[in-house]
């Protein structure tokens, strides 16, 4: 699988001008619906940024969302090895069904482990940003002493938070430490996942 750099490379003529679109939610992995693409289909989709399939059944694109508002916002669209089939990663605004599920299998678009792989690619995005107009690439600027710096302070927060009773207050600093511990991670050229690898080495 590998993001398509020419329209021209998706292959339309083995199914009658139409392929299939899998439809998967950029932050959960959680896939949403299947849609077919002509070539005009994607050129639109690739051009307005909002996910355009071909009706077969009323025979013309349809931008998903053009009725409910629920449109399928663009994020990538990668090609199969044969170049006959596309997986297409968005940020849904709303639910994807007609009949107002989440996905067209009627299953919750929750995944929140999947949502920190995406938080450790907008990490990457982000620190190649100017300093000016991205806090985390004002911080890794500063050198990894900084990022390990900020990592200690946000632990000795969490510390404080957990001696108290406000629940609301520990959970944010929780967040604002595993965020810095993601930073902390990327600067030394590691993700979760490395980490994650050596817990599943230690359960026996």
């Amino acid at each position: 699988m590998r993001k398509i750099e020419a329209i021209t490379e998706v292959d339309f003529n083995k199914q009658d001008g139409l392929v299939p679109a899998i439809v998967q939610d950029a932050q959960t992995g959680k896939v949403l619906m299947l849609g077919y693409m002509n070539e005009a289909a994607l050129q639109q989709t690739v051009d307005s940024g909002k996910v355009t399939f071909y009706s077969r059944s009323k025979q013309r694109l349809w931008t998903k969302g053009e009725s409910s508002g629920n449109y399928l916002n663009l994020v990538s669209v990668s090609l199969d090895c044969d170049q006959d089939a596309l997986l297409v990663k968005v940020n849904p605004q709303g639910p994807t069904c007609h009949t107002g599920a989440d996905t067209c299998w009627d299953e919750e678009n929750k995944n929140d482990m999947e949502f920190l792989n995406y938080l450790t690619d907008i990490i990457k995005e982000r620190r190649q940003k100017s300093p000016e107009e991205s806090y985390v690439a004002k911080l890794f600027s500063k050198g990894i002493n900084k990022v390990a710096q900020k990592v200690g302070e946000e632990a000795v927060e969490v510390v404080i938070e957990a001696k108290d009773n406000d629940d609301n207050l520990f959970l944010n600093e929780s967040a604002d430490l595993l965020f810095h511990y993601m930073l902390l991670l990327e600067a030394k050229g590691f993700t979760l996942s490395d980490v994650v690898s050596i817990l599943k080495s230690r359960h026996k």
